[in-house]
């Protein structure tokens, strides 16, 4: 009874994907012309309850298609996306204050005058308005009405039985539910958008002996954020901390675990306390947190004074390091450290000397994770792309954007599981006092 088009509703996370693939499957086939409303009250998350004595309903047009030709050939008359206030009395505001079906042999009289004074007496308009059967299906979820479908058929065509109803309020039921997934999704999508974007933005910044680059590469569809997160610190006596950590997960839940964690790093550093014993309150402090727990990072302190660097993991894969040799490679940590939330005690730190300058990389896994290959190798891989990329983007030149550039380069590099996870990467140029 209906095309192809139905068995694909629901696998696309988003609203007007979604409804495009219901009036697709409608028509022709089914129909000459079909709809798709959603209340805008719940598509924007607000009781979507509709009463018996409401004036009118407010509904967005999220998908139309009329006969077999594209939707954008009445783009400009019916606009998807169009908010439309449909009075208590149309077969649109009656379907859903009473739940089912409403079956007509032409289109209602508000709808008419709506058509009309939209297509300024053109000629197809009358062409639509030569209905001989019209259907309103209610789009309903979990007993609650959540919008509308609208099929009709023009003259020459069977009108809408009982049998074409009942299958019609199937396709709607499937509809509802992919629906509300997608807007669920992209609620989801916006609010951890909104979170990332409370972060500062990965332009390089520049402090005594240390100047830095980082960015972010969300992952999954519609790039859903998780809860990676990097950060640049200036500390007194030209000190800078660096840090980059990784709540699991995606999603709302993980970009708020991202921020708690993020904010408790900037305030233990001003405590101007002991690397390690920073990661250990840290650890502490996730553990008290809902959603928290189970989060990884590495902290780096960089003293340029005395041309030292201080590491410390929370089962994190380990930084790299290039030096003056021109070649990159893991740090071997003192401890990997547990990640924070499971009571660890206590980390350890490890001191490193850099008295030349030198490129330090710190990264979440999403750049060293693959079904293919062991995280070891992995992390090798990785140093011989920073090599690589190095070698076509100079870091030791006089170009300012030379460190940005590469950082871009190496997040957008292939890795073995691509979009896996989320890829964040803060570079860290080292140079010591004097050189």
């Amino acid at each position: 009874m209906f095309s192809p088009a139905a068995d694909v509703i629901g696998s696309e996370l988003d609203l007007l994907m979604t409804g495009s693939h219901v009036v697709h499957a409608l028509t022709p086939e089914f129909c000459d012309a079909a709809s798709v409303y959603l209340l805008e009250r719940w598509r924007v998350e607000e009781n979507a309850h509709v009463g018996v004595d409401a004036p009118t309903i407010e509904a967005r047009r999220m998908a139309l298609r009329v006969g077999p030709g594209a939707r954008e050939d009445w783009e400009g008359m019916l606009p998807v996306g169009e908010v439309v206030a449909f009075p208590r009395d149309t077969p649109y505001a009656r379907a859903l204050a009473a739940g089912h079906a409403q079956v007509l042999d032409a289109v209602d009289p508000h709808t008419s005058e709506r058509l009309i004074a939209a297509g300024d007496g053109e000629a197809r308009v009358r062409d639509l308005l030569r209905v001989a059967a019209f259907l309103v299906v209610p789009l309903r979820l979990r007993d609650r009405a959540i919008g509308f479908v609208t099929c009709t058929r023009g003259p020459g065509r069977a009108p809408f039985g009982p049998a074409d109803v009942a299958a019609v309020e199937a396709l709607a039921a499937r509809a509802a539910v992919a629906l509300d997934n997608a807007r669920r999704y992209e609620r989801e999508r916006r609010t951890s958008l909104a979170i990332r974007n409370s972060l500062p933005p990965g332009t390089a910044q520049e402090f005594g002996g240390c100047r830095t680059a980082h960015a972010c590469l969300p992952a999954g569809q519609g790039n859903l954020v998780g809860g990676d997160w990097s950060d640049v610190l200036k500390r007194p006596g030209d000190r800078v901390s660096l840090i980059v950590g990784d709540a699991m997960g995606h999603g709302p839940e993980s970009a708020v675990a991202m921020i708690q964690l993020r904010t408790a790093v900037r305030t233990l550093a001003s405590l101007d306390i002991p690397a390690a014993d920073l990661i250990g309150r840290l650890d502490t402090l996730a553990g008290d947190s809902p959603g928290v727990s189970f989060a990884t990072c590495i902290y780096a302190e960089w003293d340029a004074r005395r041309g030292t660097c201080t590491l410390v993991g929370a089962g994190h894969p380990p930084p790299l390091l290039r030096g003056p040799d021109g070649r990159t490679a893991p740090v071997t940590l003192t401890g990997a450290g547990l990640p924070l939330g499971l009571g660890a005690g206590s980390y350890e730190e490890t001191v490193l000397s850099v008295p030349d300058p030198a490129l330090l990389v710190l990264y979440s896994d999403g750049l060293v994770e693959s079904r293919d290959a062991d995280i070891d190798q992995e992390i090798t891989r990785l140093a011989r792309t920073v090599d690589a990329a190095a070698a076509v983007e100079p870091v030791d030149g006089d170009g300012q954007d030379a460190l940005p550039s590469l950082c871009r380069r190496l997040l957008h590099a292939p890795v073995g599981t691509a979009g896996a996870d989320d890829r964040t990467l803060l570079l860290a140029e080292l140079t010591p006092a004097g050189c």
